[in-house]
This record gives structure tokens, sequence and C-alpha cells, in this order.
């Protein structure tokens, strides 16, 4: 008996527009969830692994080495991968080297595995992305784009509530297997709900010369910096600012670290409705207007005061998921073909970003401590400002969105 499934994008009612964009974002945050999850228990297994914080920065973050290997090998094979059969497949195998992290007690191999887990994630990400690209009206686009960054959001706070709560009540290393439930949770939905999508483009076009396309571009080569900035603030904020928390000056409990995730969600609220807002003033007067926002919410990250760190890192949540949608979007509606690439291209250069925080902001933080390293975070979102110079958009770029919350 075959078996129905959703078309994501089919129908344009209310109704049917909210739905959509619950999938979207439901997706999102099974993809994601356990990405940054792990950092809501850093100090904890900084103290299990028996590391430097730095050390276990790194390896938490090491998936982002994943993300940047697999985001290329999808922008080169993209004109071969069933979209649908991409994601889902991704989301199954992420759930392996995720349930294997529970059973790990050298740091070496929980960085190889967290390596898997990215180059999984990555390749849903990257073709979800593509996904939307390809079957979005030009209308849809920013906010679908917004409903998936939405997903992120949610999966930033409640993945690190969940890694809170299970290390609580199962011990550190076991909390990653309800994330590894989430994880097939994410491939089956996936299966269900996605429509077979094959590569759009010239058929045995060179993936070389579609970099080289996007490369010339000098708006994508922007967007490609700015998401590179993007990450390298996010990841560096939210992995070293849980020492400034738990440290003698703050005080919070290692504990009660999880709750203090809840200043993502006012981001939960005001991202959806990121498509609307790059749609009504343009991406680069967004990005503009969000980065310094961000730049105001690090400085007060680096106050020796708790209610002033957890208004800066709300800021910066807020700030920093309006950015990525309307970067995302911007980079949906330049690439005129081979989205794939264009995506897998912008996610490289995004995780390159991720990774590079948390090995330099590493160094800087086990150094110099946290004050410094917001001082780095604020040089390179004073970049960012200049990079959206090159964002400059045609008006057949500014359009109406129609996905809202």
């Amino acid at each position: 008996m075959a078996t129905t499934r959703v078309d994501l994008l089919g129908g344009m009612t209310p109704i049917d527009v909210w739905r959509r964009g619950v999938v979207i974002g439901v997706i999102a945050f099974l993809t994601l969830v356990d990405l940054f999850g792990a950092q809501a228990i850093l100090p904890r297994l900084t103290a299990l692994y028996g590391v430097e914080p730095g050390t276990m920065g790194l390896a938490v973050n090491a998936s982002t080495i994943g993300m940047v290997l697999a985001g290329l090998v999808v922008a080169y094979y993209s004109d071969r991968i069933d979209r649908r059969r991409g994601v889902w497949l991704s989301l199954a195998m992420l759930s392996a080297p995720t349930f294997l992290l529970a059973f790990t007690d050298d740091v070496l191999v929980f960085g190889l595995l967290r390596i898997w887990q990215g180059a999984c994630m990555a390749a849903a990400f990257t073709l979800t992305m593509t996904y939307l690209s390809e079957r979005c009206d030009k209308t849809a686009a920013a906010g679908a784009m917004a409903a998936y960054v939405t997903g992120n959001v949610v999966a930033n706070l409640v993945g690190r509530l969940i890694a809170s709560g299970l290390a609580d009540v199962v011990g550190v290393q076991a909390s990653f297997l309800g994330f590894a439930v989430l994880n097939a949770a994410g491939a089956l939905l996936a299966w269900y709900v996605l429509h077979d999508q094959l590569p759009q483009g010239p058929a045995g076009r060179s993936p070389f010369a579609s970099w080289r396309d996007h490369w010339a571009e000098p708006r994508l080569r922007a967007s490609f910096a700015i998401g590179f900035l993007l990450l390298f603030v996010f990841v560096g904020v939210y992995t070293y600012v849980n020492f400034w928390l738990v440290g003698p000056q703050l005080g919070v409990a290692p504990a009660a670290l999880g709750l203090v995730y809840l200043v993502f969600l006012p981001a939960v609220v005001t991202t959806p409705f990121a498509g609307k807002v790059v749609g009504a003033f343009g991406a680069r007067p967004t990005l503009v207007a969000a980065t310094l926002a961000a730049l105001a919410g690090v400085a007060a990250s680096a106050l020796p005061s708790l209610p002033a760190v957890l208004a800066g890192l709300t800021v910066i949540g807020i700030a920093t998921f309006l950015a990525q949608a309307a970067v995302t979007a911007f980079v949906g509606r330049t690439a005129k073909r081979d989205h794939a690439a264009a995506n897998g291209l912008y996610l490289t250069s995004y995780y390159l970003g991720g990774l590079t925080g948390a090995f330099m902001l590493g160094l800087v933080y086990d150094a110099f401590g946290w004050p410094a390293t917001a001082a780095v975070l604020g040089s390179a979102l004073v970049m960012l400002v200049l990079l959206t110079g090159a964002l400059r958009e045609a008006p057949s770029d500014q359009r109406s969105v129609e996905l809202g919350p």
C-alpha cells in the first residue's frame, strides 16, 4: 500500500502557510538540536574529561570540521543528490555518532564523533535549504528561511535545556542517548513530509564552474564572509561565556546553567518575523541593525553583573538569528542557479567561522578571560558591519514574504 506524503510547500491558505512553517521549523529543530546542546554541559564535560576549557570547547565544537567538509562535498555533488533522500538519510546517519557519544571516555574520540555528527548535520542542513530555495516561490523564500532559522533558535534553547536536564537525571554522557532518539525522529519526519526533489540546473555542469560563478559575484563573496563572522561570534559567545557565568564573579551553579539559555526565548518569538523584516527593509539594513545590536549585547556580557550578562545574551540571540535569516535568504535570492552549490559554499564559510571561533577564542579565553574574549568578538562584529556595504539589492530583490508566524 502506497504511503501518502505531505506536500511541504503545497497550498497557500493561511492555515497551510502556518502548518508549512511549523513543519520546516521542526525539521530544523531535529537537525540541529544537539549541535549546541553540549555547550550547556560544557563545564561538566570539562571536569569529566579532565581537560582545559579551551580543549573541551574545541572538542565540543569539532562538529564544525565535519560541517565544513560536508558542505563542500554537498556543493560538489549537488547535481547528483536527490534532496529528500539526502535529508532523511543524513538525519538517520546522525543518530549513530550521537548514540556513541554516550559511551566514550576519551576526549579525542569525543571530538571525532562530533566531527561525524557535524558532517551529517551539515548535509541535512544544506540540502534542506536547497530544497526550500528550489521549491519556494520568490515571495515565500525569505519566510521559509525564517521558519527554518526559527527551528534553529528553538534547537539552541531546547537542546541546551534537554542536555542540562538529562545530565542531571541520567548523567552527562547518557544525555546523548536522548539526542540520538530526536535525530532518528527527524529522519522519519523528513522521509514523510518531503517530496522527491531532483537537482535543478544544466546536466553535466562542472561543480567548479558553479563555484567559480558564485565566487565571482561580489555580493555572494560578502555573504560568505558574513556567514563566517556570524558563527565565529555565536560559537565564541555561547561556548566561553559558560565559564564566565559559573566563575566566582557571577557564581551561577553548573546545574542551573541550562536555565540561563532561556535567553533564547525572545528570539523564538522574533525570528519568525525575520522574513517580513527583510522583505520590508532589505537584507543590508536588517544586517546592520542586527549587528549593532549584537555589538551592544557583547559589551554588556563583559560586565561583572548577572542581569547585564543575561540581557546581553538575550540581545545577541535575537540579533544573530535575525542576521542569519537575512543573509541566508539573500544568498538564495542572489544565486541565480545551482542553489546547492551556493548554499554549500555559504555554509562551509559559516562553519569555518564556528571552527575558528572555537579554537581562536578558546586560546584567548584561557590566556586572558572573558572580557578580552568579548573584545575580540566586538572586533569581528565591526568587520561584519563593514562587509554589509557589498549587499546592494536590486529593486526586484525586495520581495514581500507570505510565510508568517
